[in-house]
């Protein structure tokens, strides 16, 4: 299966037992009402996904147990966030051999590359992977910013195909298809910014708040991309407090609630992430609860 970047592609949580294990009956359960819901693909081990905390041996589980569950329906897509080359290369080396249908690569980790450097890893990883690879550009979150320069030394890694574009400033969208045609897809990847940057010519959504409200997600992407940006407004503005969990530090913990309240998910979450307690659970609750309370008819 070849993937077009294009539509929705949930960044899934891990869904953990008390005993701190893979809970894959609850990750199932998740995984059955995205496709329900229409997604495109998914992507498994990224910042939603805990991945600074998952071993390996997780991740092949993971990726081989949606593999099957999905059974070809839609790309499984694993996520590459490693400190060196070497281990990068090694990550997308089993992500292949696991059945992995595609990679997102972060820039590396706790290093803050230069232009050369950081376009060397990326055109490394590419050239010794056939798998199709969507660059992670979030500046915010995690300091190293992809810019159209690099992208412009990265057009002749043809299996880089798209930019989940996270930056937070739209106009992104419109300097990135100036100047590169549709040589590279983008994909948001901030919720708050769906809507408009989908009416601005991105091709996808590579979503958070889809882990708790996959239909609204979907019915708004495809309602957009059909030119009905009115009926796809009028759910964006119901969903946009709900959305903003997204930007926020405890995005983790935030929309592993929201599953919760919503019968997807469960709330725990691997050390040294904790359970939201005291004022804070009951502020995040009653604005997940809330949202509920006046869900959408679709």
């Amino acid at each position: 299966m070849s993937i077009q970047w294009e539509g929705v592609f949930p960044a899934l949580t891990t869904k953990f037992t008390t005993t701190d294990e893979l809970d894959l009956p609850l990750f199932e359960k998740n995984l059955q009402a995205q496709i329900d819901a229409g997604v495109h693909g998914i992507i498994l081990g990224g910042t939603l996904g805990e991945s600074s905390v998952l071993t390996t041996d997780e991740k092949e589980t993971l990726v081989k147990f949606a593999i099957e569950k999905t059974a070809g329906k839609i790309p499984v897509v694993l996520n590459i966030a490693e400190g060196s080359t070497k281990e990068a290369l090694n990550q997308a080396s089993l992500a292949s051999k696991w059945g992995a249908k595609g990679l997102m690569l972060l820039p590396p980790m706790r290093y803050k590359t230069d232009h050369r450097e950081t376009v060397t890893y990326f055109s490394t990883i590419a050239k010794h992977t056939d798998l199709p690879i969507m660059i992670y550009n979030n500046p915010v979150d995690y300091k190293t910013e992809v810019t159209l320069d690099m992208f412009e030394d990265l057009t002749s890694s043809i299996n880089i195909g798209a930019i989940k574009e996270s930056t937070r400033d739209v106009t992104n969208v419109t300097r990135t298809i100036n100047r590169f045609g549709d040589r590279y897809k983008i994909l948001c990847g901030v919720d708050t910014l769906a809507y408009e940057e989908l009416c601005l010519g991105a091709t996808g959504w590579v979503a958070g708040l889809v882990c708790a409200f996959p239909k609204e997600t979907v019915a708004i992407y495809n309602l957009v991309k059909a030119g009905q940006q009115e009926a796809a407004l009028k759910i964006y503005r119901w969903f946009m407090p709900l959305l903003e969990l997204d930007i926020h530090p405890k995005l983790v913990q935030y929309i592993k609630l929201a599953e919760t309240r919503a019968g997807l998910g469960s709330e725990i979450v691997r050390p040294p992430r904790l359970i939201l307690e005291g004022e804070e659970r009951e502020r995040i609750t009653k604005i997940i609860d809330d949202g509920i309370a006046c869900r959408p008819i679709l």
